[in-house]
């Protein structure tokens, strides 16, 4: 058996809610060489690497993955899960033939979602045994907290996020930090009256009745919303990792090699190639794996979902949406039933 002492250097798990329009896209843009996984055009303003906007979930796993294999970047960003979230509830309404996540058997429904967003930290922890910084961002919302004692009822900010999905986040991470507004309220001594002043922006670092929060860098519970603030403490922690940028494998035909292109496009360059039948989150699948859209036609005739030579026009939407939500076995039965035959 094998005991060791100190502290271990590690890629570090962190994510920062807050009100809206905070800055928290910005304050995630400081990390080291960071990459965007912008699932709400929050970036399209700043000048940074960013994939496509991802218009279906296992696109956007996809995305994750890539950035495990090829280690485009020293710091993954996912901007935001709550974003990320809804479309992970399309995704299970596709696939299930759910009207809503919220409708009736909703206990069921929940429990899914939090499995399949538990899917999407796995992967975000392979990122990070990797040597690569994963920055999730959320936005804050208000809820009324019920304490049995003399405490009563009282509003708290926590991640926008489903009742299950959010503890699994919060566990996940090693610091969950809060950014908000710090009001002052000044009374007026002759008049008894208050005024709000101040607005300085302020991120809190441990938990209060307020609002979630933790850290693992013995950081002060108040600090201004500013990544100066925390940029030595990530420099310590990640200490002794080796850089993440790195050659792809050398026998990988498809993979344009980095050294070829310092600025690689971290997605498939758009065509025309695929009728606008064919829905934006499909076809966007369709271009990162190198199908052709007469090939997804063969799947749905060899699959026995439409007779042959049926029309793409008269292929039905929730069809469309079943092939993008079980893509790994289309991809199947193109590899194993088509391309071979």
């Amino acid at each position: 058996m094998n005991i060791t002492s100190g502290k271990i250097p590690k890629a570090q798990k962190i994510v920062i809610f807050g009100v809206e329009g905070i800055g928290k896209s910005t304050f995630a843009s400081q990390f080291p060489d960071p990459l965007f996984i912008d699932t709400e055009d929050s970036t399209l303003h700043m000048d940074v690497k960013r994939f496509d906007k991802p218009t279906s979930w296992t696109m956007l796993l996809q995305q994750v993955e890539y950035v495990k294999i090829n280690r485009p970047c020293q710091t993954l960003v996912i901007d935001t899960i709550d974003w990320a979230e809804e479309i992970c509830k399309k995704h299970l309404m596709a696939a299930n033939g759910w009207s809503a996540i919220d409708s009736e058997g909703y206990g069921k429904k929940f429990v899914a979602l939090a499995k399949e967003m538990g899917t999407l930290l796995d992967k975000l922890s392979e990122v990070i045994d990797v040597g690569i910084n994963v920055v999730i961002t959320a936005h804050a919302m208000l809820r009324k907290k019920e304490e049995p004692d003399e405490m009563g009822a009282y509003d708290r900010y926590e991640l926008k996020l489903e009742k299950k999905t959010a503890p699994i986040v919060k566990e996940w991470s090693d610091n969950v930090l809060f950014a908000n507004y710090k009001t002052t309220i000044i009374t007026d001594s002759k008049t008894d009256s208050k005024k709000a002043t101040g607005g300085q922006r302020m991120m809190y670092t441990t938990h209060r009745p307020a609002w979630d929060a933790k850290n693992r860098w013995q950081l002060p519970d108040e600090l201004p919303f500013d990544y100066s603030q925390i940029a030595q403490a990530l420099t310590e922690a990640t200490t002794s990792i080796a850089p993440s940028i790195e050659l792809p494998p050398t026998d990988n035909s498809n993979v344009q090699a980095f050294t070829q292109d310092p600025q690689p496009n971290f997605a498939p360059e758009r065509t025309n190639d695929i009728p606008a039948v064919v829905p934006r989150g499909l076809a966007d699948l369709m271009r990162n794996d190198g199908v052709s859209y007469e090939e997804i036609m063969q799947v749905i005739y060899k699959g026995g979902f439409m007779p042959e030579d049926t029309p793409a026009e008269n292929v039905p939407v929730d069809l469309w949406d079943y092939l993008g939500s079980n893509w790994v076995n289309a991809l199947d039965l193109l590899n194993t039933k088509i391309r071979n035959f």
